[in-house]
């Protein structure tokens, strides 16, 4: 039974990249296309009951063409955030066109949506920019990596470039989104994180550096006045003990016992740990539902059978 337009509340799903390209796959756009359905067929059917946003992750798609960029030396180089706005434009297209496909099969005659490029400011004067820790693109030898242009990071994948990753300090276009929710849009935004961009004067001017996607969307989800914020990504929820016999999932976390388990070592770097601080940033501020699953199971966890929800103290 679908929800009264007025009485709907707002739900913001902020997609991780395996959303598009799943672990071992190459990545084709037929394989993101397919991948995409999984988690677009239940936001089609959350739409009918929920204003809805959708944020996504770009770290596989960035990466591909900053290899383009090595690998044809002719062409002119294209800033980062020049690269962050074609990978928002590509992968906006790619959930707005599968979403429509996925609200016809469900029979509904008109839907409104809109794919919007979207810029987030940060302080010029973040501490991250004077200590990047964010590796990006493809990997290097030790020798390459020595005669490259720009600071890299030695991982697991070989040596990669690393930029700055600032705090969001506000999402640019928010009030264009909240009229657009308010007018039953969804709105597919903040893709990678959004173009990260420095304010001067009255203009903005972008900058070398990547936003942490689920920051962006959580500044985003306060800013609109988000009710449910679900992240999706490639495991069932937050589990102890991650990749040992003992793994666990934790159905209900609250924010005290998230700081706990991280001091315990639970949640190491490389892990899920900004998706956590995104989450509890959430219910700290907004005292609203904050949730984290896995991309095939979202309206499970939005009705409270699936997932992580994390609860105030």
């Amino acid at each position: 039974m679908n929800t009264p337009k007025g009485d709907k509340k707002t739900l913001l799903v902020a997609l991780g990249g395996n959303a598009l390209i799943r672990k071992g796959q190459q990545g084709t756009i037929e394989q993101q296309f397919d991948n995409l359905r999984v988690p677009v067929r239940q936001i089609a059917r959350l739409s009918q009951d929920y204003r809805v946003i959708v944020t996504h992750g770009n770290g596989p798609q960035v990466g591909n063409l900053l290899l383009m960029q090595e690998a044809c030396r002719d062409l002119p180089r294209l800033p980062l955030e020049i690269l962050v706005a074609q990978t928002e434009g590509q992968i906006g297209y790619m959930i707005e066109s599968t979403l429509d496909e996925e609200l016809m099969a469900l029979g509904v005659e008109f839907q409104p949506l809109v794919s919007l490029i979207t810029y987030v400011v940060v302080d010029q004067h973040d501490p991250a920019f004077d200590n990047p820790t964010k590796p990006i693109g493809p990997g290097y030898s030790e020798e390459q990596a020595r005669r490259l242009p720009y600071p890299t990071v030695k991982t697991a994948k070989g040596y990669r470039r690393v930029v700055a990753s600032p705090e969001p300090v506000t999402v640019v276009e928010k009030r264009e989104i909240k009229k657009l929710i308010d007018m039953d849009f969804i709105v597919i935004c903040c893709g990678g994180g959004g173009i990260p961009v420095i304010r001067r004067g009255r203009a903005f001017n972008g900058v070398d550096a990547v936003i942490d996607k689920d920051l962006a969307s959580v500044r985003l989800a306060g800013e609109v006045g988000v009710d449910i914020f679900l992240i999706a990504t490639d495991v069932p929820g937050v589990m102890l003990d991650f990749g040992t016999p003992r793994q666990r999932l934790v159905p209900r976390m609250s924010v005290s016992e998230s700081r706990r388990y991280e001091k315990q070592g639970h949640f190491p770097p490389g892990s899920m740990l900004p998706k956590i601080e995104a989450a509890r940033r959430f219910v700290r501020t907004a005292g609203r539902r904050a949730l984290i699953t896995s991309v095939d199971a979202i309206t499970d966890a939005i009705a409270g059978k699936a997932g992580t929800e994390f609860t105030a103290d």
